[in-house]
């Protein structure tokens, strides 16, 4: 039987905290569950994996985003960053955060394989 991969594309950062929020919680659902989870992060949610960014919470009632971040590592969650967002914002992935890698499509393709379930935000 195939393993059911998940993979959630997030283009937003800090700028709508709301969109990743939902993000988080749409692959912690899926880490949590078992599932191979990556989130693939592009324009400003390339961000989110330096450390001490992704900080507050997006509203009232909702988890903290470090909290997110926190239950989706320990989920075994992982990240896939953009290199041509990090070159274009003078990131570096030498401080982004353990379970983060720099790839692009094509990484992320080999990685989906024979299909995911992918949510885009």
């Amino acid at each position: 039987m195939t393993e059911r991969k998940a993979a959630i594309s997030l283009t937003t950062g800090l700028e709508d905290p709301e969109r990743v929020t939902v993000a988080f919680l749409v692959a912690l659902g899926a880490a949590e569950s078992g599932r191979p989870t990556t989130m693939f992060l592009t324009k400003e949610a390339v961000r989110l994996v330096v450390p001490g960014v992704a900080v507050g919470t997006a509203c009232d009632g909702c988890p903290p985003l470090p909290d997110l971040m926190d239950r989706y590592e320990r989920a075994g969650g992982r990240y896939l960053v953009c290199p041509i967002c990090v070159q274009a914002k003078k990131l570096d992935s030498g401080n982004f955060v353990a379970n983060a890698e720099v790839g692009g499509t094509v990484v992320l393709w080999d990685w989906i394989g024979d299909g995911a379930t992918t949510f885009s935000y």
